[in-house]
């Protein structure tokens, strides 16, 4: 018994080291080829998951943000609705009642409505339904990202907490009309492209594609390895979370690779 203990042991040792090094390995190689600074590496970060459209991104001074107006809007509800259900039902498991599904469902509408007017609006002379606006891009895509984290949350927490809360994290409606609230807070204070607000969120929004990933990821690994439902701490986490992180960054340097290869610049597109 002892000795089988023994061989099940060593390996979960090399696992861990494996997870590390492979993370170090992918992560400095990743930071060596993008452009530098902090925004330089929240570029190639956007520049993996979004056109960046110069005409449909805000500006920071003559600098585009990483993510187009509809993206950040994205990852940054979703940042902020993680965030937001942490604080309020961190084990939470239990899927959101129709009053939370109905608001999230329109949100998810206008997002695909929003941005088939554009795409209409961009290859086809102008013919939209309406006159699209990097506003209405940030909020559409905000309420999209809240409905991301409102399914993402749960769905996570389900996958690797032990003991877990069967209750749904907003019991009541005016717990997720209060993150409504924050959210709109938040895009009017973009919207004054004022750029001691937007250099501090366009880095979370960046951010947001990661932890999004990771998150993706990890969970992804805890089935494949059969180890959901085993933790009861975050720290717990630490090892899929690098394991997650490092898939992330591969993903993320790979379609930075394909996209340089193609364009031959860090740049957003241009119209």
């Amino acid at each position: 018994m002892q000795e089988t203990a023994t061989r099940i042991n060593i390996p979960k040792q090399y696992l861990k080291g494996f997870i590390v090094a492979a993370f170090l390995l992918i992560f400095f190689g990743w930071l060596l080829n993008t452009p530098q600074g902090i925004l330089g590496k929240a570029d190639a970060i956007g520049y993996a998951v979004c056109h960046r459209i110069d005409l449909r991104s805000f500006y920071i001074g003559d600098v585009q943000l990483p993510l187009c107006a509809r993206c950040s809007g994205m990852y940054l509800g979703a940042m902020l609705g993680l965030g937001y259900q942490w604080i309020f039902g961190r084990k939470r498991v239990g899927m959101p009642t129709w009053e939370i599904i109905l608001p999230t469902s329109i949100f998810v509408l206008l997002f695909a409505i929003d941005g088939l007017n554009s795409f209409i609006s961009l290859f086809m002379n102008g013919s939209a339904l309406y006159e699209p606006s990097n506003s209405l891009r940030l909020l559409t895509g905000t309420g999209m990202g809240l409905a991301i984290a409102v399914v993402l949350f749960p769905a996570f927490n389900a996958t690797a907490w032990k003991m877990v809360d069967p209750r749904p994290v907003f019991i009541k409606f005016r717990i997720f009309l209060f993150l409504i609230l924050i959210a709109l807070l938040m895009d009017i204070l973009i919207l004054q492209e004022n750029s001691f607000i937007l250099y501090p969120l366009s880095i979370i929004s960046a951010a947001g594609v990661l932890v999004l990933l990771m998150l993706v990821y990890s969970m992804v690994l805890l089935m494949i390895f059969k180890s959901e439902n085993r933790f009861t701490q975050l720290n717990q986490l630490t090892y899929p979370f690098i394991a997650g992180l490092t898939l992330a960054l591969i993903q993320i340097g790979l379609l930075d690779f394909i996209r340089y290869v193609i364009t031959g610049t860090w740049d957003g597109f241009h119209i």
